[in-house]
């Protein structure tokens, strides 16, 4: 029996592509020869240690980069009064269709009760009819929903005309709904109002009480401004958008439960610089959308809450499946192919995550952007129809645990960089994806197709952090090259010879870090030449079945590597700091080990041999041994055979 007591050092360096960008929001520009310096200490969620990283890179790309600057709740005392009744309160009793007032800055017609000033207003009661608020002063309106039930079956329950702002509190222990029919009467040259709760100035919900909001017209909560909800119960049922606004959205805390048939969270404004924006700070985030669950026209920033978003019926209902979102929309509309889609979080500009917990079901990306996406943090449980996540520019990985269950591909975009974290994923195609090109490259030719970019400006940077694929497709793919300093890397790759473990266009240059990846042998490329981190690819004569132990060490008995991989493979390629030039290691396959095991890799415990296959002695950066059919990546390999990539 041998010891096993692995030992893989991750060298943690932060390696971020930046830009320069206009001063707009949808500011783009085309960065060549970028230089990044960045110093920073960063946490190694791997080996929990503080590592000092400091790093000065030159990178030449072609992918555009644009700017986003981060959100920040913009909120003022207003937003955090919950109203309560005393002297100066208005008191409207709803009475069916008439209401009886105590107080000033109200008037009743009929079945409509007219707000006409800034003040605080008590609402209780059933009407069936309409609250309209037309103020011309510059004082917030404060309504506070103590147990009101408000139909309209031909308009808005709730419509803010005119107002500085308005503050709906939602009364502790007290529910409150909210229900309009399924045609207005009276709409304006913009088709206004078109929902439930309809605000043409800005909207604020707070308090410890429930609202309820079923749309049956078009949207549930709109506002053509902002719209903050600091707290609450809120319940929206819609046969359109669930909660809209047009410059932005922020939300701090509550429990916000959407069913919608369209996008559950929208902005709209994606032309005047810093509107369009979704900021979630805390809170609980329950939506079933048919089409996007979170969509910002420009920056989606989540720095905390709990995420549970369903789209389009869930991942299930992929474009190669025909669900719903593909077909028909449920509400029989017909899908406008240019625009919709059934994405988890989606934004027009950046797509940041600093923490929180989201939990997305979807049947097109779970994490989308027209630009970046940056994850500082945050755990995620991703299930996709298409991408796990996907960038037209750059995603990087700072930190945070990502969970991609089901995906046809992981990760994709222009340029992806992992500097920390961990990432484990699962796709029918490739694992990762360095492409470029707009969204949608999952089979069937549904629209928006990618088309890819191999003019060299594709690059994936791997500096840290742990990173577990299992693809049917290429494990780790990139159309221009792969850089990797440090970070743990682990690949069960396809078992058809038609994908590698690994696919690269240029080079593959690994200088740090520890590598290991299984798969089929027909495409199989190990890194460059040019590396200065050795590394070994053993293709077997035959094929090896899944749970088979790779166990490799030195002449001294030193142990280098103990895994399991988790399908058929014919392929082994393995890179660490612990192989040395003029060294002979050996490889065995078989066999057993005891000890801790993570995703398939062991450490510790022992290992019981099983058949010695091969040893090779490591004489060049790159060394191969077996049955070469494949195409070694960065010319002959140091072993027997080899060939260099056509």
């Amino acid at each position: 029996m041998r010891k096993i007591s692995t030992n893989i050092t991750l060298i943690i360096l932060v390696a971020v592509l930046t830009g320069c960008a206009g001063t707009t929001a949808a500011a783009a520009v085309n960065a060549g020869s970028t230089a990044v310096t960045m110093s920073e200490t960063v946490q190694d969620q791997t080996n929990d240690t503080s590592v000092d990283t400091t790093i000065n890179m030159e990178t030449t790309t072609s992918v555009e980069i644009v700017s986003a600057e981060p959100v920040e709740a913009d909120y003022d005392n207003d937003d955090l009064t919950i109203s309560t009744i005393d002297a100066d309160t208005t008191l409207i009793n709803l009475q069916g269709d008439t209401a009886a007032v105590e107080g000033s800055g109200v008037t009743v017609e009929g079945t409509v009760v007219t707000i006409t000033a800034g003040g605080t207003y008590a609402l209780e009661g059933t009407l069936y009819g309409q609250v309209f608020v037309e103020t011309e002063d510059e004082d917030t309106v404060f309504v506070l929903l103590n147990g009101v039930d408000i139909t309209n079956s031909t308009g808005s329950p709730i419509f803010v005309s005119n107002a500085e702002k308005i503050v709906l509190t939602l009364a502790e222990n007290t529910k409150n709904t909210i229900r309009d029919g399924d045609t207005y009467a009276e709409l304006d040259e913009s088709d206004e109002p078109d929902a439930a709760l309809f605000s043409k100035d800005d909207l604020t919900i707070n308090g410890a009480g429930e609202l309820i909001i079923e749309a049956k017209y078009n949207n549930g909560i709109a506002s053509k401004n902002d719209l903050l909800i600091v707290s609450g119960m809120i319940s929206v049922t819609s046969v359109n958008d669930g909660i809209k606004a047009k410059d932005s959205i922020t939300i701090l805390d509550g429990v916000v439960t959407v069913n919608a048939s369209a996008d559950g969270i929208e902005t709209t404004n994606a032309d005047e610089e810093g509107k369009g924006t979704i900021l979630i700070e805390g809170g609980t985030l329950n939506i079933t959308a048919e089409l996007d669950g979170i969509h910002a026209q420009t920056i989606l920033q989540i720095n905390g809450g709990s995420l549970n978003i369903v789209t389009g019926g869930g991942a299930q209902n992929n474009s190669t499946q025909g669900g719903s979102i593909w077909g028909e929309r449920l509400n029989d509309n017909p899908v406008e192919t240019a625009t919709d889609s059934a994405k988890g979080l989606k934004a027009g500009l950046a797509l940041t995550i600093a923490g929180g917990t989201c939990s997305i079901n979807s049947a097109d990306d779970s994490l989308h952007s027209n630009g970046t996406i940056t994850l500082y943090g945050g755990d995620m449980i991703l299930a996709s129809g298409d991408d796990g996540a996907h960038a037209d520019s750059v995603i990087t990985i700072n930190a945070g645990n990502i969970t991609i269950s089901q995906s046809y591909e992981g990760l994709e975009s222009a340029v992806i960089t992992i500097n920390n974290g961990y990432v484990d994923i699962t796709a029918s195609d490739d694992g990762i994806n360095a492409g470029g090109g707009a969204d949608a490259s999952a089979l069937g030719s549904r629209p928006g197709q990618n088309t890819f970019n191999t003019s060299g400006g594709s690059w994936v940077y791997i500096n840290g952090g742990t990173i577990y694929i299992n693809a049917n497709g290429d494990g780790l793919d990139s159309n221009g090259s792969i850089e990797m300093t440090g970070g743990r890397v682990i690949v069960n790759g396809p078992t058809n010879n038609g994908n590698g473990p690994l696919d690269y266009m240029g080079t593959f240059n690994i200088s740090g870090g520890f590598l290991i990846a299984a798969g089929s042998s027909g495409m199989a490329q190990a890194p460059s030449e040019t590396s200065s981190q050795y590394s070994v690819l053993y293709n077997f004569d035959t094929e090896q079945a899944a749970g088979t132990l790779i166990h490799v060490e030195s002449t001294s008995g030193e142990d280098i590597l103990t895994f399991s991989p988790a399908k058929t493979y014919q392929s082994i390629l393995f890179s660490t700091a612990e192989l040395q030039n003029g060294e002979t290691y050996t490889i065995y396959a078989g066999g057993s080990a005891t000890g801790s095991e993570t995703n398939g890799l062991y450490t510790e415990g022992a290992y019981t041999p099983g058949t010695e296959v091969v040893s090779l002695a490591i004489s060049s950066m790159v060394t191969g041994g077996g049955a070469w059919g494949g195409m070694m990546g960065g010319g002959m390999p140091g072993g027997d055979r080899g060939g260099g990539r056509h």
